[in-house]
């Protein structure tokens, strides 16, 4: 159990597919003006990281070395069009301005690496830890700089006006260099993290 829990906490921070591990970039950038957005790719993200895994993981045994990436490119196809097409029928608003970065999940580098370097060589158990780990470290990262960007360069959080009538909205922010400027603070912040956890665990060990 205690190897699971450090599998899920590696998602989280140590391995955090946004902060360290620097994939799945683009959409990240392109989704994080607002926090309606951050979440619905999140979600939307976990969801297919999730079942993709759990399934790989299920049949890795029987899925031939030679054509496993066609093999995983079909999952994580139909997965992707699971979400794209529920999001359309009950969510129209937000999957018109997620555009064409909920498709183009399926081609997405964390769902394609952790299936290839996890899920493809582990049981089931620790890839459903791994994907519930990297998902909702990709989530957090999305929707706290979604906050931080909405929030400074609209003046508002999840459309709720949260700012004074006079603030002034600093465009800078939902712009890209605004969201290379924060990610890079989140950056920063994930190392400092990293830091504190590894001298909390190397204290206990010590002692």
């Amino acid at each position: 159990m205690k190897n699971i829990w450090k599998v899920f906490k590696a998602g989280l921070v140590f391995d955090n597919p946004l902060l360290v591990l620097m994939i799945g970039l683009c959409s990240s950038m392109a989704v994080t003006s607002n926090v309606q957005n951050g979440i619905g790719m999140g979600v939307a993200m976990t969801f297919v990281l999730l079942f993709s895994e759990i399934i790989i993981s299920a049949f890795r045994n029987v899925i031939p070395n030679s054509v496993r990436m066609p093999i995983f490119l079909i999952i994580i196809g139909a997965f992707t069009t699971i979400v794209d097409l529920s999001m359309k029928a009950y969510l129209p608003e937000l999957s018109k301005s997620m555009g064409v970065f909920i498709p183009l999940i399926v081609v997405n580098c964390i769902i394609m690496g952790r299936v290839e370097a996890f899920s493809y060589h582990q049981k089931v158990l620790p890839a459903i830890f791994d994907s519930f780990g990297m998902g909702l470290g990709y989530t957090w990262v999305l929707v706290g700089m979604a906050a931080i960007r909405e929030v400074l360069g609209n003046g508002t959080f999840a459309g709720i006006q949260v700012m004074p009538a006079s603030y002034q909205p600093i465009l800078f922010f939902i712009l890209p260099p605004g969201g290379f400027l924060i990610f890079g603070l989140f950056m920063a912040f994930n190392i400092w993290m990293k830091g504190r956890m590894n001298r909390k665990a190397d204290a206990k060990e010590s002692a």
